[in-house]
């Protein structure tokens, strides 16, 4: 018997303990077709070997990946809980074109009005970013860092051709550091924020299913 192909899989990735507890409590109705929430380690090795590991599974060898967490943002105004939706991640072994911006920043604002959405390269690290090292990377034009974004979309696209994005939301800025003590404050918005995404993250999945040639 004949019949609609099965959609094709998403694969949400994040790094910490907390970011999945926020993606695994958030809103997990509403997807088209099925989503696997990722837990990679810290790290790029770390996003790098998982994420390599689970697309080899056949059931996620089609699979569209966004990469989610928290990140640090790089440029002066940002603030705990703003939103970060990358036009492409990059690091020293190359840069990853992201699809379906526009669309994201669209949903994200729905899904949280009030919101701040920044858009811009989102660069990766191999460690936590402090001090000076943010005005050098904000030099490079890139907005926010984080440690495994460009891992986990760059380990994606090598192993098969597919859609990616990256959403981050900043829980660490310019001038409201993590180090202080203030900025529990910070976290505890970015969890809430990353509870809510979902969402968004459906929606961007949804568009992607449309035929391609």
């Amino acid at each position: 018997m004949g019949g609609q192909p099965a959609p094709a899989p998403l694969l949400i990735a994040c790094a910490l303990g907390i970011e999945h507890l926020a993606l695994r409590s958030g809103d997990r109705g509403g997807a088209d077709g099925p989503v696997t929430v990722l837990r990679t380690g810290m790290g790029p090795k770390a996003a790098e070997r998982a994420v390599t590991r689970a697309l080899s599974a056949p059931a996620l060898d089609a699979a569209a990946v966004l990469a989610t967490g928290f990140c640090a943002g790089l440029a002066p105004g940002m603030h705990p809980g703003d939103l970060v939706v990358a036009e492409e991640t990059r690091d020293p072994r190359g840069t990853v074109p992201c699809v379906g911006t526009e669309l994201l920043v669209k949903e994200l604002v729905r899904a949280l009005p009030g919101r701040t959405v920044h858009t811009g390269p989102l660069t990766g690290s191999d460690h936590v970013v402090r001090g000076h090292e943010r005005s050098d990377l904000l030099a490079t034009g890139a907005i926010a860092v984080d440690m495994e974004s460009a891992a986990t979309l760059l380990s994606a696209v090598r192993t098969g051709e597919r859609p990616v994005a990256a959403v981050r939301v900043v829980v660490d800025a310019p001038e409201h550091e993590l180090v202080r003590i203030g900025t529990v404050r910070g976290g505890i918005s970015a969890f809430r924020v990353l509870r809510s995404v979902l969402p968004a993250y459906y929606e961007w999945h949804r568009s992607l299913l449309l035929p391609r040639r």
